[in-house]
């Protein structure tokens, strides 16, 4: 019987787990060192804050892997011998292999920073990463100060964390707008505005020099580069972007760049070897206008169900289709579908619609083509909106006026909210008279 070995138990793994048991006998085995069971890591932030506890954060029973006839190992893989089809864990142990799925996802950055592997600095990724901030900050008692080193979803998700224990956090960006690189102006600044309104110490164009040491070896202080201020605090999270989590393939024949690089089947340049989620990284460049790696829940998922595909002989291409992804910013929901590019880099033929409500938490900027007006995106605070809706108008190639005075039918938000979309028509009527 031929032996799937995936190595990863997130999405991306457990969901190829999942749809080679539905068209297939073949034997599963799901490899981690994480934890013994799959969780959802978007979920992890809610536990600290006390809205679920882990074991709601597992969405199949743990007796679900041994109905389903799929194989959980806990182990750490040091090295993967492609020729021999053999797997080397840290423990001596090995384990073969007829085709190799690589689902390792993501680890935090690192730059090289003085002090940043000491105890109490720290990403926000696995079930590890809430173990030790747990311990660390505990209460605003034995964590006085937290600072947060990175202006990306994963720094708000620990920010708005820390604040739930009334935890005071200064919060580092390095760029002169929180997530400029991805947000308009207008949207980029209302956050900073929402950051600074939740009492966090929101410090922009500033970058972390070193962390200093107390005589234990946890964090004691952090200095900033730009000032050479010294910062107290006892916590700092390293929130500067993650990167693919393949330092084990290296001394491999895999081929990799900055993730583990893939056809648009998802093949590597060995046989029976495979690589999906966080980890992967398109060959021959990002499709459309994505990125060549997506470290995005969604994409791991789809990757996950069109490679069980191929594994059980219907080969299919990754073919992710619009590009959409949602978050939160503290209490401010963010929803984005189609393309709306940053002021920095935006193609010449764009043009953005921008509406921002006067309590200042809810907006939306609608790109789109400014000679053919065709809909090419939109970034949605603080109104839910449906993604079907936008899915279909972005296939059917609408045009703006269309998506302005259609708004009503892609609200999303639950029964007695409040509407905007006739004031939104309003404002995007009178600007178009002004320009």
């Amino acid at each position: 019987m031929e032996h799937v070995v995936i190595i990863g138990n997130g999405i991306s793994g457990v969901t190829v787990a999942r749809h080679i048991r539905k068209n297939s006998d073949k034997k599963i085995t799901i490899v981690s060192a994480e934890t013994d069971y799959f969780f959802s890591r978007t979920a992890l932030m809610y536990i600290y804050m006390g809205h679920m506890k882990f074991e709601h954060t597992q969405p199949y029973e743990n007796s679900f892997w041994k109905k389903n006839r799929i194989e959980l190992k806990k182990g750490f893989v040091e090295t993967v011998e492609t020729e021999s089809k053999t797997l080397r864990f840290a423990g001596g142990d090995t384990l073969q292999y007829d085709k190799l799925v690589i689902a390792t996802g993501s680890k935090p950055n690192k730059f090289g920073w003085p002090g940043q592997d000491l105890d109490g600095a720290q990403g926000l990724y696995s079930k590890q990463d809430l173990d030790s901030i747990e311990r660390n900050a505990p209460d605003n008692k034995t964590c006085k100060r937290a600072v947060i080193v990175g202006g990306g979803l994963i720094g708000i998700e620990l920010a708005e964390m820390l604040n739930s224990r009334s935890i005071p956090v200064t919060f580092l960006v390095r760029e002169d707008s929180f997530w400029n690189g991805v947000l308009p102006k207008g949207e980029s600044a209302m956050i900073n505005r929402h950051i600074k309104n939740h009492h966090i110490d929101l410090r922009l164009s500033t970058n972390l020099k070193e962390i200093k040491s107390d005589e234990n070896g946890k964090v004691k202080s952090i200095v900033i580069t730009e000032t050479g201020e010294e910062i107290e605090c006892n916590v700092v999270g390293l929130t500067a972007g993650v990167a693919p989590n393949i330092d084990f393939i290296k001394t491999s024949n895999i081929e990799t760049n900055r993730g583990v690089l893939v056809n648009r089947q998802l093949e590597t340049n060995i046989p029976d070897v495979y690589a999906i989620g966080d980890c992967a990284e398109q060959r021959d460049g990002g499709i459309g206008q994505r990125r060549p790696i997506e470290a995005v829940w969604y994409t791991g998922r789809m990757m996950g169900e069109v490679l069980a595909q191929t594994i059980c002989g219907n080969p299919l291409e990754y073919k992710p289709g619009h590009w959409f992804n949602s978050a939160k910013f503290l209490d401010i929901e963010y929803q984005t579908y189609g393309w709306v590019f940053a002021d920095r880099g935006r193609p010449e033929y764009e043009e953005h619609f921008h509406w921002i409500h006067e309590d200042d938490t809810k907006c939306i900027t609608v790109a789109y083509h400014k000679d053919t007006k065709q809909f090419l995106g939109i970034n949605t605070f603080g109104i839910r909106m449906r993604h079907e809706t936008f899915d279909r108008w972005l296939t059917e190639k609408r045009d703006v006026d269309y998506v302005i005075k259609n708004l009503p039918e892609a609200n999303f938000d639950p029964e007695f909210y409040k509407h905007f979309e006739k004031d939104i028509l309003a404002s995007y009527n009178k600007q178009l008279q002004t320009v």
